[in-house]
This record gives C-alpha cells, structure tokens and sequence, in this order.
C-alpha cells in the first residue's frame, strides 16, 4: 500500500486553485478597500554604539489599496493623559494584497515585502501611521499559499524624520514641526547652488576672510538665525544668576 496523502485530492499543490483565491482577495481588497499612501525609508547610517539608525529619510510615495479590519473604531490605548501630556496610540490593522504589493509599491519603491518603521498615509483622517509589525501568515497557507499580509500600524510621532515625497499634505509634517534651524535657512556656498557643511558646522562663503586655499569663509552667526533664542536666554541668565559672592570653598575667590 503506497504511503502518503491521496494522490487524487491535491489540497495545497494546486497552483491553478491557488491563482483563483489570490485572484478574489485581490480583487475583494479593491471592491471594499481604500486608496493609501505607502512611504518606505532609507537610513543615513547605523549608530555601532547604540545599534541604530541615525536618520530616517521619506522620499517616495506610492498609492495602494488596502482592506482597513477595524470595524469598530481605531485600536491600541487611545487618548490618555500621561506624564508628558496627552498622548493618542491609536492603532489600526490594513491587508494588502501580495499581488497589489508587488504591481504596486515592489515595482515603484523596490521592497519585496512590507517593513516595520515605514509609513502609511491614511486619507480618511488625513493623519500618517507607522508600521509597527507586519504579519505574513494572517491566513495559514489556503490552498498551500499566502495571498495577503495584515499590518498592524500606530498613529505616527514625528521625531526628526526628513519627509520629502512630494506629496503635500504628508511633506507638511516636517515643516511644521522640525526643530532644525537649517531647514527653513538655507546656507548656500557663492555659487547659489550647494550648502557648505563641515564639521564644525554650517558655515558660509564670504569674501572678508581669506583661507591657506584661496577660498574663503565665515562662521555663521547663530544669534542671527531667526529661530534661535540666544539672546533673550543669554539675557534673562544675567539676571538670574549672581557671580559676584564669594566662594565658601575657596581662600577669598569668587565663583
């Protein structure tokens, strides 16, 4: 007697039934889901320190359909009070469509696969949510294949990220709350053209200093710089703090 399953019921080697279940969840996602905006990042460098990336950058945004599972509101802890103020941690589980995956962001932005730390622009509420886990087996192998992947995302919390898609209304996320001082203060070399970067900073051709060169450059004065506050912190210290009585541990000097 020939061991194994039965030769005339193939269960999970059937390509042309597999075809069939990709075809309607892939079709099923399109009639009942939505249109989102998918942004995969590339990093600067790792930290071998901390064993992290230093900067994250956004610079593609590709269109996709997704099926939102959430019925019955957005998931996770919600709004809360917490110890640094209100804080919202809604979150939300999108399928996608391997097959949509592919025509779509593979072919635009060159992933094989959903990632954890890019993000998703979600036009229903107009807010941008981080991937926080992508789960490839939501289904256990239907027909001996996967048709889709469930990603489970957080409502994202900017923290420095470059956001340049191109894409206006998710763009906006850096403009309006990055703290960099030289994004909106563009220092160009005498060509017009390209910022001179050093490592000692920013600094800005000029032709009242002469360098060992030829060239010439100035130290940028940051008491200038719009969105700098020196000033009025340089200000309200002198009248802060007392350098004029004496130091108790020293023989007669002051502090």
């Amino acid at each position: 007697m020939a061991r194994g399953t039965n030769l005339f019921f193939n269960n999970f080697a059937s390509p042309d039934e597999q075809n069939l279940i990709n075809d309607l969840v892939y079709e099923s996602i399109k009639i009942y889901g939505i249109d989102v905006g998918y942004m995969a990042y590339t990093e600067d460098g790792t930290d071998d320190i901390l064993n992290e990336n230093n900067k994250k950058h956004y610079s593609t945004y590709s269109q996709c359909e997704v099926y939102v599972k959430n019925v019955d509101g957005f998931e996770g802890e919600g709004d809360f009070l917490g110890k640094f103020g209100l804080e919202i941690r809604d979150r939300i589980t999108f399928s996608i469509a391997r097959r949509a995956f592919s025509e779509s962001i593979e072919a635009d932005q060159g992933l094989t696969r959903p990632r954890e730390g890019d993000l998703i622009f979600l036009p229903l509420n107009k807010k941008i949510y981080s991937i926080k886990f992508v789960e490839h087996e939501p289904t256990f192998y239907q027909m001996g294949s996967l048709q889709f992947y469930d990603i489970t995302c957080e409502l994202f919390e900017y923290s420095g990220e470059r956001i340049n898609t191109g894409f206006a209304e998710v763009d906006v996320v850096e403009t309006s709350f990055s703290t960099d001082i030289y994004l909106d203060t563009q220092l160009m070399s005498e060509d017009g053209i390209t910022p001179i970067y050093t490592q000692e900073g920013v600094r800005l051709m000029t032709e009242d200093e002469d360098r060992s060169d030829g060239s010439t450059e100035a130290t940028l004065d940051y008491d200038t710089v719009s969105n700098s506050d020196n000033i009025q912190i340089e200000t309200d210290a002198d009248a802060i703090l007392d350098f004029s009585d004496g130091d108790p541990f020293s023989e007669g000097g002051t502090f």
